[in-house]
């Protein structure tokens, strides 16, 4: 048997949060057109036949301008350094920086796999000079896939398989996180949010799930409050009588009876929390 840790790395709307939604066949990890969709290192768990791969897909690796961006880099780090294999995703347009020296440097002692997502975008024949640049690196392995149609999924799974450690199961077999259910409501509410809204309004919210009941007759009720930083954000956020949040409760409920497979009574509201992308004790309230 062989188990482990794979973390996925990569810049911002690489398709980190589409591969494992796609490698799971479940969707635990919100996605967006929009970069840095993904806040917080999200653990999906596959377990096929004598394999166990535990997937952390992270935040997109940028230069953090603000407290919140200094603790999803932290995230990255510290998700490099647990794991047992790390899958670098980037795109048929990849060059290298800084970032990419730093994820050499912290990843030196495990297997690195390169997984260059969005083949669908280019001719194979564009891929060529990457693939030949990238073979001068310490890459255990160079897979070309799309997260989106699934090409190259399977022969991605089969060389981190290869690369997991002999070891029992890690978590049981048939969960697929670890995460609770008010983590996957939250980010569902969240990933409606950027889909909605434009500029800096997706950025300066967030969200928490006040109060979740369940039961056992009737629907589930879940009251959740989305903080943003000002007041001109809440108006936009609310909308004239109400509608945009009401848009964004309509497809969030639809997304979270999804997930939880039973009718859900979703209540929203909305309150200001001025800078709280720079508040630490609010930060760790949110589980940062």
């Amino acid at each position: 048997m062989k188990a482990g840790y794979v973390a996925i790395i990569g810049k911002p709307n690489v398709g980190k949060s589409t591969l494992l939604n796609l490698i799971l066949g479940t969707k635990i990890s919100a996605v967006t057109q929009k970069p840095q969709t993904t806040r917080s290192r999200i653990l999906g768990i596959l377990s096929e036949g004598d394999h166990q791969a535990c997937f952390i897909d992270t935040p997109g690796m940028i230069q953090p301008e603000y407290e919140l961006q200094e603790l999803m880099v932290k995230q990255i780090r510290k998700a490099i350094m647990d794991a047992d294999c790390v899958v670098w995703m980037i795109d048929p347009w990849f060059k290298y920086n800084h970032i990419y020296k730093e994820f050499m440097r912290l990843a030196k002692t495990v297997p690195k796999i390169i997984a260059i997502n969005k083949i669908d975008l280019v001719a194979k024949s564009e891929l060529l000079p990457l693939i030949d640049r990238l073979r001068s690196t310490e890459i255990s392995e160079i897979v070309p896939i799309s997260a989106l149609s699934g090409e190259g999924v399977e022969a991605l799974k089969e060389v981190i398989f290869k690369c997991l450690p002999e070891s029992d199961f890690l978590y049981p077999k048939e969960d697929v996180s670890d995460a609770p259910q008010r983590f996957f409501v939250a980010d569902f509410i969240r990933e409606k949010i950027f889909e909605t809204f434009k500029k800096e309004i997706p950025y300066a919210s967030c969200v928490i799930i006040d109060e979740f009941k369940e039961r056992e007759k009737g629907k589930d009720y879940i009251r959740a409050v989305i903080y943003v930083e000002r007041k001109s954000q809440k108006a936009i956020l609310i909308g004239r009588q109400g509608a945009a949040l009401k848009k964004v409760g309509e497809k969030a409920r639809r997304e979270i009876e999804d997930f939880l497979d039973k009718p859900v009574f979703l209540e929203l509201w909305v309150k200001v929390k001025e800078k709280w992308r720079k508040n630490k004790k609010f930060l760790k309230e949110l589980g940062y």
